[in-house]
């Protein structure tokens, strides 16, 4: 893969500049170093699509986060992290997509603006959409963020945060527009670009997918905006097919790597174990996943899953089982978005009485046949498996709850969004599917529904980072969001 970014260190340049003469220019000096301005947009384009897969599948965002606050794998010895007390660390991590993706991708659409011809419009609508998925993501985390003041670079340190809604607004907005962008026939990326390698029509789909995924999480708060939104979706085209999944492609050499890899470090992974939530529930259903999400246990061969939270785990790494080798494969790809994740939000939306197309009923069973096939199921066990699981519409919730979640495994962020949402039981008895850990946070008694703002905010930008936190309730994990109304 080529993904050449330009860095600059900011001393090495101040050195350098020292031993010029004093009557040299200091313009590089006010050049903003977090935004390369002489790096074709090919490269740019590459490094900011690698820069923010690699964020939202690092041990950081994805483990410690993600797949801990979803329950689909428990913590061996440690166990601080999925008893909520976050890791700032992990926290730095996710906000640091301003400083590098969500800045490249701006530098893109600068350098459209400077050179239209230079970089067309559709290039510069390839780097809008995958900016409206990160600054989802970062507002479906936290809240407020800053938005319409971010990625300023030298110009503001202290940008104001947005509420979250009206950031929504503008995201469905901004998708729009970019779809509208698009033009056959101007020129699009020859290379770099490595998810749809610039194929518009993909990209339009994509942009669709997203506004799909928007409007569906905010159902609940704003059923009238996301039924407007989730049709216009659906009219103009989203992913059906995992043949347009967007996925963010890696490689068997390094550095180019699934961040979650066993080539990336010695030997099998020791950080996690499959949850018991996950274990016990696919166990119920028969669902035929189980042997690729996790792999046998070493003592006997058993699928077996650790209790979720409770700190109990006596050093025995070979009675529970470890997270399925495929997704610890060096190429498994970053996800953005799937068909079955679509086809759950359509069956969603049908149930809702939205105009999508179809019943709810059929794009729940089409959700799980394109889950099986991106899984690599055979289509007879999936067949097979939709008998054990039938639609059923009086607990909808519960049903397309459930096959979403376990559709959206390695997806850690989406899959605990979901889970928090839609609140989901058992469909088979009614029964609670989640553990509940012992929690290191007195804000949190099930599950965080959101992150505190990073540590370093309140040092940088004092006033603002105060003001989000009062302005959505409290700077707490336990603080629902203006979307979670379950």
């Amino acid at each position: 893969m080529k993904h050449t970014l330009i860095i600059k260190t900011c001393g090495l340049i101040i050195a350098a500049c020292m031993l010029q003469s004093c009557t040299k220019s200091f313009e590089e000096l006010n050049k903003d170093p977090t935004k390369p301005t002489d790096a074709p947009a090919e490269n740019i384009i590459t490094g900011a699509e690698k820069a923010a897969s690699d964020v939202m599948y690092n041990n950081y965002v994805n483990g410690k986060i993600g797949m801990l606050y979803s329950q689909f794998w428990s913590q061996t010895q440690k166990e601080s992290d999925s008893q909520y007390q976050l890791d700032e660390g992990c926290n730095n991590t996710l906000w640091g997509l301003y400083s590098g993706a969500l800045s490249n991708l701006d530098q893109v659409v600068q350098l459209h603006n400077a050179n239209p011809e230079a970089v067309t419009q559709n290039e510069a609508a390839v780097a809008n959409i995958l900016s409206v998925w990160l600054f989802h993501v970062l507002t479906d985390v936290y809240g407020n963020v800053p938005y319409a003041d971010a990625l300023k670079g030298l110009e503001n340190f202290t940008p104001a945060y947005t509420d979250a809604a009206t950031i929504y607004d503008s995201l469905l907005q901004k998708l729009d527009v970019q779809i509208a962008m698009f033009d056959t026939t101007k020129a699009t990326f020859k290379s770099g670009e490595l998810i749809y390698n610039g194929d518009i029509t993909k990209w339009k789909k994509l942009a669709n997918s997203l506004k799909l995924r928007i409007g569906i999480r905010m159902a609940d708060a704003n059923p009238a905006k996301a039924k407007q939104a989730i049709e216009s979706a659906v009219a103009s085209g989203v992913i059906v097919s995992n043949d347009d999944n967007a996925l963010f492609p890696y490689y068997t050499t390094i550095p180019d790597q699934f961040p979650f890899n066993e080539q990336s470090g010695a030997g099998t992974p020791n950080d996690y174990v499959m949850s018991e939530t996950a274990v016990n529930f696919m166990k119920q259903i028969n669902d035929p996943r189980l042997a690729i999400y996790a792999r046998p246990a070493k003592d006997d061969d058993a699928i077996r899953g650790k209790v979720y939270g409770q700190g109990s785990f006596s050093n025995d790494f070979t009675y529970y089982s470890y997270p399925g080798t495929k997704v610890y494969s060096p190429d498994f790809p970053g996800i953005i978005i799937t068909a079955a994740e679509v086809e759950f939000a359509l069956a969603e939306a049908a149930q809702r009485g939205f105009n999508v197309g179809g019943s709810a009923a059929d794009h729940y069973a089409n959700g799980i046949k394109v889950s099986m096939q991106f899984w690599g199921v055979s289509d007879a066990d999936a067949t097979a498996y939709l008998a054990n699981v039938p639609y059923q519409e009086a607990r909808w919730k519960d049903c397309i709850g459930a096959q979403k979640w376990l559709a959206l495994y390695m997806q850690g962020l989406q899959s605990w969004a979901e889970r928090i949402r839609l609140d989901f039981k058992n469909p088979v008895d009614g029964s609670e599917i989640f553990a509940k850990p012992k929690s290191l946070d007195p804000t949190v008694t099930t599950v965080p529904f959101r992150l505190t703002y990073p540590i370093s905010e309140g040092n940088i930008n004092r006033v603002n980072y105060q003001a989000a936190g009062e302005a959505i309730g409290g700077d707490a994990k336990g603080t629902r969001l203006w979307w979670n109304k379950n």
